[in-house]
């Protein structure tokens, strides 16, 4: 939940008064033009910037452990790092974030490379890389799931995989918030954003 969130970067007010409302297995589609802040708000509910006003909590969760540490943030980069193989990433995800309901290789089966796993990530296309990045979702098992224009670079058939990673995490009882212009075939509650005043 959410109430009174203001976020200000760069010297300028991106966004002030938003409040909000996701439950268990709730998707919520940030949607707006340029500029308003969807990809800020994001960031600022994965403890990446900081608000300036508001106050936001996730009811339910882990009482020992901060909303980010119990949310997965994909944003505009990809996160992978380079020379490692596509395995090699994922099993340093998984490392770094915490064990998953799915082994590594399985989530990589999910996004559709397993062929690929042995393969250096700097050889991926723009769309590999961001199925490599959202295997990352799957590694790690986290309640909230916080999406930055997670189609970008994806065919119709990934963006099918990730339409069904959406739902059967909703499924699980999980909550996504996910900033887009794509109209997303998902059983999904709208909050418009417009600029700050």
């Amino acid at each position: 939940m959410a109430q009174g969130l203001a976020c200000r970067r760069g010297g300028r007010d991106v966004f002030a008064g938003v409040g909000f409302e996701v439950r268990s297995g709730e998707i919520l589609e940030l949607r707006g033009p340029n500029g308003v802040g969807k990809s800020s708000l994001l960031r600022l509910v994965a403890g990446l910037v900081d608000r300036t006003a508001g106050d936001i909590a996730l009811q339910g969760g882990d009482e020992e452990l901060t909303l980010p540490e119990q949310a997965h943030y994909v944003g505009h980069l990809d996160a992978i790092k380079p020379p490692l193989t596509v395995l090699e990433n994922l099993r340093f995800w998984g490392e770094m974030l915490g064990e998953g309901s799915v082994e590594p290789r399985a989530a990589l089966e999910a996004v559709g490379l397993s062929a690929l796993a042995q393969f250096p990530a700097y050889t991926l296309s723009a769309g590999q890389r961001r199925r490599l990045s959202l295997a990352r979702l799957l590694c790690a098992k986290r309640p909230v799931w916080l999406l930055d224009e997670p189609t970008t670079a994806l065919d119709r058939a990934s963006r099918e995989t990730l339409y069904g990673l959406v739902r059967a995490h909703a499924a699980d009882g999980g909550l996504t918030l996910v900033a887009t212009h794509d109209d997303l075939p998902l059983q999904a509650r709208r909050l418009e954003m417009r600029r700050a005043a």
